[in-house]
């Protein structure tokens, strides 16, 4: 009976603890997180945060997952770079990667010896799965001493063919250090575009010869996006990510990545903002503005989505074999390079 109160005692405190986080975080445009909601994902929150601790497990949570994940259970939150930072930084034996496949590959090359998770198993993107290695290899034999980077959100074998990776934080300072006035990129068409034009403004032009597709959720955005933002909202700030369409980006007054735009935002007195992202960034910052109102026409990535409490859980306790990041070595040092030249690049 002492056994069933404590653990009803722990379960209600640990409700009161997410739902304390979650109260103010749109489920969707009309919904909030209830109280019932963190009643429910309380028990999943306490088990995989004392097997965590048990395990001595990190676990790295994309800012486009749920905000169960990204407040109950994470360690860090962030986007591709700040999350690639904490898992060369981090200490422990096991890295559990809420996000996608691209993510937890290169937390396991910047990891060999350490045992990775992704909960999502393979969970893909259509930037990363736009373009092989192979691909790139016949790209740049078509292109001869042209330097070539390659979006993080790209495979292992894409990122051994390259000469640097970048996120959309740094791109545009990496590619203005890079040799020549020609650069390859890959795999993000747009943000090729908004590349070319990001170089031309700085007064540092390059050709840029582009290959791959695009981001499903930020290719998606149009220019009446915008328009019908501005008409509906008097002085909001639209604030965009490179992956989207240059002609959208163009009419916005911020454009850059998702750590970008949530420092935009922080730092700025507006109180209302146009965010054309991906849901889960909208959540994060509405939680942590609770003073200030985003309006989000729409976009969400459901890969991002398939990180779930459960399979987290799941992940920990024993895993299927689609959720453990193997890796062979020779292929892992290749793609470190482009890494490393990344955060050489960056600092």
């Amino acid at each position: 009976m002492l056994q069933t109160l404590d653990k009803e005692a722990r379960l209600t405190e640990e409700a009161h603890r997410l739902y304390g986080l979650l109260k103010s975080v749109s489920k969707d445009k009309n919904a909030k997180w209830t109280y019932e909601d963190c009643l429910a994902a309380a028990p999943y929150t306490l088990s995989i945060n004392r097997f965590k601790k048990e395990q001595n497990a990190v676990i790295l949570a994309h800012s486009y997952t749920t905000p169960d994940l990204v407040y109950g259970v994470a360690d860090f939150r962030g986007d591709s770079y700040e999350l690639a930072l904490k898992a060369r930084e981090t200490k422990a034996d096991v890295i559990v990667f809420a996000g996608v496949w691209f993510m937890a590959e290169t937390a396991k090359i910047l990891n060999p010896e350490k045992k990775v998770l992704i909960p999502a198993g393979r969970a893909g993107c259509t930037l990363a799965d736009a373009i092989t290695g192979e691909e790139v290899k016949k790209l740049r034999a078509q292109h001869p001493g042209v330097p070539a980077l390659c979006y993080i959100n790209s495979l292992a074998e894409v990122k051994a063919q390259c000469d640097a990776c970048v996120t959309s934080g740094n791109v545009f300072d990496i590619a203005q250090k890079m040799p020549g006035n020609e650069l390859i990129f890959v795999p993000d068409l747009l943000m090729a575009q908004n590349l070319e034009a990001e170089l031309v403004r700085r007064g540092t032009p390059k050709k840029i010869i582009a290959a791959g597709g695009s981001c499903y959720v930020h290719g998606h955005y149009r220019p009446e996006d915008v328009q019908k933002l501005r008409a509906e909202h008097a002085g909001i700030k639209v604030v965009a990510h490179p992956e989207c369409p240059i002609e959208v980006c163009r009419l916005c007054d911020y454009m850059g990545s998702t750590k970008g735009m949530s420092a935009y935002v922080a730092a700025s007195a507006d109180k209302c903002f146009g965010m054309l992202t991906e849901f889960g960034l909208v959540n994060r910052l509405e939680a942590e503005h609770p003073d200030k109102t985003f309006i989000w026409p729409c976009g969400i990535c459901e890969y991002m989505k398939r990180n779930t409490l459960a399979n987290t859980l799941e992940a920990l306790i024993d895993p299927r074999p689609e959720q453990v990041v193997e890796m062979e070595p020779a292929l892992a040092a290749a793609a470190k390079k482009s890494i490393d030249k990344m955060f050489e690049l960056a600092q």
